[in-house]
C-alpha cells in the first residue's frame, strides 16, 4: 500500500489511506470500535478523559526566528526543540507501530491568496473525519497537485506522554514549531486540538506573512446586498447560534481573516456546542447533525440512539463538527465583502451590561482587547457567584502575538472602511445568574437584526456614563424596557453595587494587562467610582 510520502517521516505503518470519503471513514470508526452512529446517522464518539481543550498542555517552540514575536507567558508557554522533537520520534515510533493511519490533506484559510496547505496524519479514522469536516477539502484535482503541506500534524490520542522524561506536565502535548512548519498532537482525543492548533498556527502566519487580521468570530451576510458581519465572543456567548441566521449567508462559524479584500472564513465546516440544543431555537445546527457529522461527548439513548442534549453527564462541552454545506444557506465559497458591522458578544452573568450597545472606534479598541464574559455558578466547582472572565481579542489561548499587534490590525480597518461596532449582552437580565433570566435569543436576534440592517442607526442613542457605551431606546421587536438593564431590575441599588463592582473589575483588569495602550484607549472603557 502507497504511504503517500510518510516514509520520509520515518513512519512505517503497513496501511496508510488518504482523503477517505465520510462514509468509508464512518465504516472505519465504527469498525474500529471509536463510536457509534445516532438515529439521524452522525457518528457518537467519546473523547475520554480529555472533553475539552487543555491549555496547561500546550507549547510553542522558542527558536531565535519567532522568539522577538511572541507574546511569552502563561498562555503561550515556551519550550525547546529538543523537547519537541524527542516526543515527535515517540509519536513517529508509535504510529509506525499500528496496523493503519489516516492522512487528510487539506486548505486553510478560502480565500487562495492566503490559502495554506495542512497535512494531518490521524491515529483515529473517527478524528480524521472530523478534520475532513473542519478544514477545506480539495477538489479530486487540487489533492493530486496538493505537492508538499505548509504545516503537517501528528495526532496520536493513544500515545501517553511520560511528564517526567520530557519535563512536561501531564500525559498529554500539544505542541508547535512555527519555524519547523510542525505540529503534535498526543495523548488527547478531544479533536478541538486539532482545529485550535490549526487556527493558532493561521494567527501567526497570516498577520506576520500577509498583513491579515485573524479573528476568532463567526461570519454572514445578506444574501441580496452582500453586506458582511462578523461576530466576535467567547466559547458561550452565541457567536455560533447568531451568525447560522436563515435570513443570512452563513460564511463560516469561528475563525476568519480581515484582508484587503474583505473577510474569509479558514475552514471547511463547523465545530458547534450541543448544550440543550433544541430544534426550535436552533434549526440549522439541529439539522446538520446527520451522517457525516461527528458528535463529541453526547449521550444517546441506548435502545433508540437519539441523542439527549440536556445530557451534561460526561461534559457541559458537548460538541458536534460538520461540514459548513450542512447549514442549508451556507456561503460556499467561504468569503465575502468588507464587513459594515462587527458584533462583540458578551454573556454578562452579572446582569448589568445593557443588551446592545454601540462603540465608538477607541470603545471597540477597548473591548477588543478586553474579551469580556463571565462564568456562572454552578459551571465549576467552586464558583458560587458570577466570575469575570477577560480573555484578549476574545480568543487568547490562539493568539501567538501581542495584542498590540492585533489590536492595531483592527483599529487600521475600522478607521479605513467606517465599520460599525455594537456590544450586545446574550446574558442576564432583571438581576444576575441565579435571580434574573437570560436574554430571550428572540429579542437579541431583534437587536443583531436591526444592528445588520441599520434600522438601528435611527433610534435615539443615551450615553451610559459608567460602562461608556452609547444605548438605544428603541429597537423593533424589542419591549423598550429590555433596553436599559438598570430598568429591569426590582432592586435599584442592588443593580448600582453589581454595575459598579464589574465596572471595577474592568478597570483593573485592564490596568494589569494593557498598562502600554494608548490614553484614548484606556479611556475608552468603564469607569470605576
Amino acid at each position: 500500500m502507497e504511504s503517500y510520502g510518510l516514509e520520509k517521516l520515518g513512519i512505517t505503518t503497513p496501511n496508510v489511506y488518504r482523503n477517505l470519503s465520510p462514509a468509508v471513514l464512518v465504516e472505519k470508526a465504527l469498525e474500529r470500535k471509536e463510536g457509534v452512529l445516532t438515529d439521524t446517522g452522525a457518528l457518537a464518539v467519546n473523547t475520554g478523559k480529555y472533553t475539552g481543550r487543555s491549555p496547561h498542555d500546550k507549547f510553542i517552540v522558542d527558536t531565535e526566528g519567532v522568539h522577538d514575536l511572541i507574546d511569552w507567558g502563561k498562555v503561550n508557554v515556551p519550550t525547546t526543540r529538543e523537547t519537541f522533537n524527542a516526543i515527535k520520534e515517540e509519536l513517529i515510533k508509535y504510529l509506525s507501530a499500528q496496523e493503519e493511519v489516516f492522512i487528510f490533506d487539506g486548505f486553510a484559510g478560502a480565500d487562495p491568496k492566503y490559502t495554506r496547505k495542512f497535512r494531518i496524519v490521524n491515529e483515529q479514522a473517527s478524528q480524521n473525519l472530523f478534520i475532513h469536516n473542519l478544514l477545506i477539502r480539495p477538489t479530486e484535482e487540487e489533492l493530486k497537485n496538493f505537492g508538499d503541506a505548509d504545516f503537517t500534524m501528528l495526532v496520536a490520542p493513544g500515545y501517553k506522554c511520560d511528564p517526567e522524561k520530557f519535563g512536561i506536565n501531564s500525559e498529554a502535548a500539544i505542541m508547535i514549531d512555527y519555524e519547523a512548519h510542525f505540529i503534535i498532537i498526543a495523548g488527547s482525543a478531544y479533536s478541538g486540538e486539532i482545529k485550535k492548533s490549526v487556527f493558532s498556527t493561521m494567527n501567526f502566519v497570516l498577520p506576520v506573512e500577509d498583513n491579515v487580521l485573524p479573528m476568532h468570530c463567526s461570519a454572514n451576510m445578506d444574501p441580496e446586498t452582500g453586506d458582511t458581519a462578523v461576530f466576535f465572543g467567547l466559547s458561550g456567548t452565541g457567536k455560533t447560534t447568531l451568525s447560522a441566521d436563515p435570513a443570512r449567508k452563513l460564511i463560516g462559524d469561528d475563525e476568519h481573516g480581515w484582508s484587503d479584500n474583505g473577510i474569509f472564513n479558514f475552514e471547511g465546516g463547523c465545530y458547534a456546542k450541543c448544550i440543550d440544543l433544541k430544534e426550535e431555537s436552533e434549526p440549522e445546527i439541529y439539522h446538520a447533525i446527520k451522517f457525516g457529522a461527528v458528535t463529541e461527548n453526547v449521550i444517546l439513548d441506548p435502545d433508540t440512539r437519539k441523542p439527549d442534549y440536556a445530557d451534561r453527564s460526561l461534559t457541559e462541552n458537548t460538541r458536534v463538527g460538520y461540514p459548513v454545506e450542512f447549514i442549508s444557506n451556507s456561503q460556499i465559497p467561504g468569503y465575502g465583502g468588507i464587513p459594515k458591522v462587527v458584533i462583540f458578544l458578551t454573556a454578562d452573568s452579572f446582569g448589568v451590561l445593557p443588551p446592545i450597545s454601540r462603540l465608538d472606534r477607541n470603545a471597540a479598541m477597548y473591548q477588543f482587547v478586553t474579551g469580556f464574559t463571565a462564568k456562572v455558578a454552578g459551571t465549576e466547582r467552586g464558583i458560587t457567584e458570577p466570575v469575570p472572565t477577560f480573555s484578549t481579542l476574545f480568543g487568547q489561548p490562539f493568539m501567538p502575538l501581542g495584542a498590540e499587534k492585533y489590536a492595531q490590525m483592527l483599529g487600521e480597518r475600522l478607521d479605513k472602511y467606517g465599520t460599525q461596532v455594537y456590544l450586545v449582552n446574550t446574558g442576564w437580565s432583571g438581576g444576575p445568574y441565579g435571580t434574573g433570566s437570560r436574554m430571550k435569543l428572540k429579542y437579541t436576534r431583534a437587536m443583531v437584526t436591526a444592528a445588520l440592517n441599520g434600522t438601528l442607526n435611527d433610534a435615539e442613542f443615551v450615553h451610559d456614563d459608567r460602562f461608556n457605551v452609547d444605548v438605544p431606546q428603541s429597537c423593533p421587536n424589542v419591549p423598550s424596557e429590555v433596553l436599559n438593564p438598570r430598568d429591569t431590575w426590582a432592586d435599584k441599588d442592588a443593580y448600582d453595587k453589581q454595575a459598579d463592582r464589574l465596572a471595577e473589575m474592568f478597570v483593573k483588569n485592564f490596568a494589569e494587562k494593557y498598562p502600554n495602550m494608548p490614553k484614548e484607549i484606556a479611556e475608552a472603557g468603564p469607569k470605576a467610582k
